[in-house]
């Protein structure tokens, strides 16, 4: 073969060999991941809100714009935890990989009742009443949010709420069944909130009953046009402060034109090789790695599940929760509280004087964990979290705190309001206009060495801490998958220190804990539930929790 030949062969097969390879490539960068997504995911509460959350990332939102409108949807949707009438904390990691936490909380407005604290209940139940409504603060902090991070337009964002509301939906399961319980059932059609959760024969709606909100709609129309003005110095303010006040509410129209966003760094604590990041106080981000940290000194791996280590690492980390209730009363406004604080939670040494405590052939009185009055039980919230193709992540837990706040409907707006002030009950002697009340609020976003990115956060009041940390521990040190970890039954641990399992638990393991000295409780309803998002090695992995039907999705 003359040389003429041989260079013509050798640049054949080098052109053959360069297609070869830019066919594995674009094959390796379009192939599915094995049960995930390439570019970017949303895990809202229901596959609906998660499909609205996707569909925005797709028309070129970011994941900002993506968590708005799943929160948007996640109002109509799931009424019964979050909306307008609420507030939220967001943690967001930027493309650089600063994370910052906008705290968008309600707050005491300038009028309360004097003696509010002394209307707690000391029992695990909804707190209803107008006297108990803090200032809204969802619609300030998405309107920071969009300002900072937005690349659709604002009004973009409310189509298909906006839709969702004027058209209604079939009320989902989750709501069905919550709507079905008699406490709630009862509330709901001795209310205001029946003009919306009541058919024609003021009976509450079942699953699969159209549920429309048409005067939201019309509020959401609004504000999608004229911005976040509309509800804090514009016609949808004066509409809520009259229907509030009619209520017997104290909101004035000053406390809704002067709130005001806040935004600080995150607070971030080592957990081995991986870095996280939490919201400080007034969220609980403190609480959820105190616990983490405690249990990371009992050096656990998929082994600490087989025989009889599953009964002690559930009693370790059921003893770290009770040392958890106890420290509940540090987690306060720090703008108002400059005399209590949180960072004592995340000492290594306070955290190893707590370890040392727990012992492990025992538990121990209350007293042992703790000489404060813990806070009473709470229930609601939703979660959403975003990745999107630039890297930006958004973890946003929100809330209008219990089942439908306090049960207070604006009918004039459309709007529910919160029963945010019931927070400061067990955790607080006062209160003071402008603060913050105490959160268990903890979404988060961890960084492994190997670059990867866990966005997480959870729902369901007093059991977002032991879910969300319960998740992380399937998922970090027991050798979960992200699906396994969040599925997994959860312990949760109330405030009178009783353990709460849910239906099917493993019996031996229950067992062996009673031997051990734990009181079991009888609770019936388990609230909790963790969304989350997952990029590792390209591949992103998304999971909601099937406890409230939900699921995510991306692309």
């Amino acid at each position: 073969m003359d040389k003429y030949k041989w260079c013509g062969c050798l640049a054949c097969a080098l052109l053959c060999a360069s297609v070869l390879l830019c066919v594995c490539v674009a094959t390796l960068l379009t192939a599915p991941c094995s049960g995930g997504f390439r570019h970017a995911a949303v895990a809202a509460d229901s596959l609906l809100c998660s499909r609205v959350g996707k569909d925005v990332l797709q028309q070129g939102g970011s994941a900002v714009d993506g968590a708005i409108a799943a929160l948007l949807c996640t109002a109509v949707v799931y009424p019964q935890s979050m909306g307008l009438g609420g507030g939220s904390v967001v943690t967001v990691r930027n493309k650089t990989g600063k994370v910052t936490v906008y705290n968008f909380r309600e707050t005491v407005p300038r009028k309360f009742k004097s003696n509010l604290l002394d209307d707690c209940s000391e029992s695990f139940k909804h707190t209803p009443g107008s006297q108990w409504i803090g200032v809204p603060g969802e619609l300030r902090g998405y309107e920071e949010l969009h300002k900072r991070y937005g690349k659709l337009s604002w009004s973009k964002l409310f189509e298909e709420p906006i839709k969702l509301a004027r058209e209604g939906i079939a009320v989902p399961p989750h709501l069905g069944k919550i709507l079905g319980m008699p406490a709630v059932k009862s509330r709901v059609e001795r209310s205001s909130l029946c003009d919306i959760f009541c058919n024609n024969n003021k009976s509450v709606l079942r699953t699969g009953d159209i549920l429309k909100f048409p005067q939201l709609a019309e509020s959401l129309q609004m504000i999608a046009k004229k911005g976040a003005d509309a509800f804090y110095t514009g016609e949808i303010a004066w509409d809520l402060i009259h229907d509030v006040k009619k209520a017997g509410g104290t909101l004035e129209m000053e406390d809704l034109r002067s709130y005001r966003v806040r935004a600080v760094d995150a607070w971030t604590v080592l957990l081995g090789d991986t870095l996280m990041h939490i919201p400080p106080p007034p969220a609980g981000g403190a609480l959820l790695a105190f616990i983490l940290k405690i249990m990371q000194g009992f050096s656990l791996t998929p082994h600490s599940l087989k025989g009889e280590g599953k009964i002690q690492f559930y009693h370790h980390y059921i003893e770290a929760v009770k040392f958890a209730n106890g420290q509940r009363r540090s987690i306060r406004d720090p703008l108002f509280n400059s005399e209590t604080g949180a960072e004592h939670l995340m000492d290594p040494t306070f955290i190893g004087h707590i370890r040392t405590m727990i012992s492990s052939n025992g538990t121990h009185p209350p007293s042992y964990y703790s000489n404060v009055k813990p806070p009473p039980d709470h229930t609601g919230t939703s979660q959403v979290s975003v990745l999107d193709e630039d890297g930006l992540a958004v973890s946003a837990t929100s809330t209008i705190n219990h089942l439908f706040g306090g049960g207070i409907y604006s009918p004039r707006t459309g709007i529910i309001l919160n029963n945010e002030l019931a927070d400061f009950c067990g955790r607080a002697d006062t209160l003071k206009t402008g603060e913050q009340p105490p959160s268990s609020m903890t979404p988060a976003i961890l960084e492994s060495k190997s670059g990867g990115l866990l966005v997480i956060g959870g729902a369901g009041g007093s059991m977002i801490t032991g879910a969300v940390a319960l998740s992380v521990i399937n998922h970090l040190w027991l050798g979960m998958s992200l699906k396994a970890a969040i599925e997994a039954p959860i312990v949760y641990v109330d405030s009178k220190n009783n353990v709460n399992f849910p239906p099917g638990f493993d019996q031996v393991v229950i067992d062996g804990l009673r031997a051990l000295g734990h009181q079991v409780g009888q609770m019936q309803y388990f609230f909790n539930i963790v969304n989350a998002v997952e990029k590792e090695e390209g591949c992103i992995v998304a999971e909601s929790d099937m406890r409230k039907k939900g699921m995510a999705d991306g692309y």
